[in-house]
Parts: C-alpha cells; structure tokens; sequence
C-alpha cells in the first residue's frame, strides 16, 4: 500500500473519499482511530493536536488531511 487512511466509522468525509478512491481503483490501507490503539495520538500529532479525518500517510512519510481523491492521485504519482 502507498498509504494509510485514518478514519471513523462516522466520518463523512471519510466515506466520501473512500468511494472515490474505490471508484478510481486506489487501494489503500484503513485504521479507525476509535478502535486502533494509538491511531489517534498519530491523527492528533498530524494535526496539531486534533482528531481531524480522514488523515492519510503516504509511504514518504509525508501526511494530507481532508484530501480531495485528485489530490490524492497527484500525490501517488509523485511517489511512483
């Protein structure tokens, strides 16, 4: 995987660029932060102290938060 998603179970924002991500056919790895111990203080130290998703992670160690799927798709192509 390229990057990990930070995400709730509740998060609008998190279903809605998991749909498009699917819809694009970018895989990717989930971690709830309200189930995952740690997640949260990984979310939190991101995001200057809030609990802001989703929070992706990419492979260079570099992070995004509330990312549009293009964003997304730029970003992974720079990886590559």
């Amino acid at each position: 995987m390229s990057f990990i998603l930070y995400s709730t179970t509740w998060c609008g924002y998190c279903k809605r660029l998991k749909r498009q991500l699917g819809d694009l056919g970018i895989k990717f790895e989930e971690i709830n932060i309200e189930e995952v111990a740690d997640a949260a203080q990984i979310v939190e130290r991101l995001n200057n102290g809030n609990r802001t998703v989703p929070t992706l992670v990419f492979s260079d160690g570099s992070s995004m938060t509330n990312p549009s799927a293009s964003q997304v798709s730029e970003k992974l192509s720079s990886l590559s």
